[in-house]
């Protein structure tokens, strides 16, 4: 083998934080709102999933390139260029936020346990949340990061269920181009909660996260002390970023096609959970597409509930100045790994009180539209700062493309907050 064929570059390879950030995305969560999208409007709403794609793609690669740049994640570089009080109040919020999405997506994971195997889904959900629990604490990063890549395949079970229940093509291609929507407040909430749900703090956190993760692990400098690295950095982070948010689109759509063809096909235009869709779909599309959906919603949980508790740790460890690591042993950093378990117990502990899941998701929500702006636009102010960026400041291009993402989201949450 030539020396050239040895460093060829390989663009699967190159996906790692993006991708297993992209497909956190797709959390039960998210599935939720998929599929109450898919059965109340059927195909009229697969536009809102292409439009937040290059948003969110360019988003997230400019969380990764200013963590690869700097050296620092997201809430350490916040806390050295603005004020602690800006910095407590995003991080405080995030953890809120995260703690009642994990109870919704643990509650989600048991239900659907339950309608597969039978097992009492309170049982469930404490297994699963001791079992991701457990992984995050026992289980060193390198080793950890390559069961999140094998989780990621859980979400092409949505593709399975497309091509199981059969969808028209002239019929999806005429939906995206010419959608028939009445612009009321139905409508409108409806387009929120996909932003929402697509575009969300956590993710912004992770990734930088796991950006400066992967440099230690590598033993790399930032890219602002190390420019001679920087080509194939950000091209590695370009497709990371990229092909990791392509992979949450399609699945995304993969959702609202298999519900619109057979939940809003049949009349059933409301679904409360994603159990609830996976029900649904088993006497109108057979077991095998109900078994595909339900190993889905577990799959996609197992990976996401890693993700949001580890994206809370990160940034209240980086905001107290504790060590904070995956590849670190627990005793190397107790208030990190003390933190994800709170989190985690915190959030199946809501799941035998008299707080519904579905209430709890619904102020997840509300949370993460309060944080959600005014981090994207600290973001964009660290990106143009030299201080922190070096030469390596956000190219005109991006800049664009992540302010008009910030300001999608402004209209988003004061959409939310008028129709609440």
């Amino acid at each position: 083998m030539t020396r050239a064929a040895r460093h060829r570059f390989n663009p699967f390879a190159a996906l790692g934080p993006g991708l297993i950030t992209g497909a956190a995305d797709d959390d039960p969560s998210g599935i939720t709102t998929y599929s109450q999208a898919g059965a109340q409007f059927g195909f009229q709403m697969l536009w809102t999933v292409l439009l937040t794609y290059p948003f969110l793609a360019v988003f997230q690669l400019i969380c990764a390139e200013t963590a690869r740049v700097s050296g620092l994640g997201l809430a350490a570089n916040i806390k050295t260029s603005f004020s602690p009080f800006i910095l407590r109040g995003v991080v405080v919020l995030l953890l809120i936020a995260n703690t009642l999405n994990i109870a919704a997506d643990l509650s989600a994971m048991g239900a659907a346990a339950e309608l597969a195997i039978g097992i009492d889904h309170h049982l469930m959900t404490v297994a699963f949340a001791l079992l991701t629990l457990g992984l995050q604490v026992f289980v060193p990063y390198h080793r950890y990061v390559r069961l999140l890549k094998w989780l990621t395949l859980a979400l092409f079970a949505y593709v399975a269920v497309v091509i199981i229940v059969g969808v028209s093509p002239a019929a999806v291609v005429a939906a995206v181009l010419h959608p028939t929507l009445k612009f009321d407040a139905t409508t409108a909430t409806m387009v929120v909660a996909i932003l929402g749900t697509t575009i969300s703090p956590y993710l912004f956190f992770w990734q930088s996260s796991q950006e400066i993760e992967e440099m230690g692990l590598h033993h790399r400098r930032p890219l602002r002390d190390a420019p001679r690295n920087a080509r194939a950095e950000l091209r590695r982070m370009r497709i990371d970023s990229w092909g990791g948010m392509a992979v949450t689109h399609i699945i995304s759509l993969s959702i609202m096609l298999a519900t619109a063809a057979t939940l809003h096909a049949h009349g059933i235009t409301r679904i409360d959970s994603a159990a609830d869709a996976a029900e649904a779909l088993r006497p109108l599309a057979g077991n095998f597409a109900f078994g595909l959906f339900a190993i889905g919603i577990i799959g996609t949980g197992l990976l996401a509930v890693p993700v949001l508790a580890g994206s809370a740790a990160y940034a209240l460890s980086e905001t107290m100045g504790w060590r904070a690591g995956l590849e670190l042993k627990p005793a190397e950093a107790r208030g990190f790994y003390g933190l994800i378990a709170a989190a985690i117990i915190a959030a199946m502990l809501l799941n035998f009180s008299a707080i519904d899941p579905i209430t709890a998701l619904f102020w997840s929500a509300v949370v993460n539209g309060m944080v959600a702006v005014p981090v994207m636009v600290v973001i964009m102010l660290l990106a143009h700062k030299h201080s922190v960026m070096g030469r390596f400041t956000l190219s005109r291009w991006h800049g664009r493309i992540g302010w008009a993402a910030t300001a999608l989201m402004a209209v988003a949450s004061a959409v939310m907050f008028a129709t609440l």
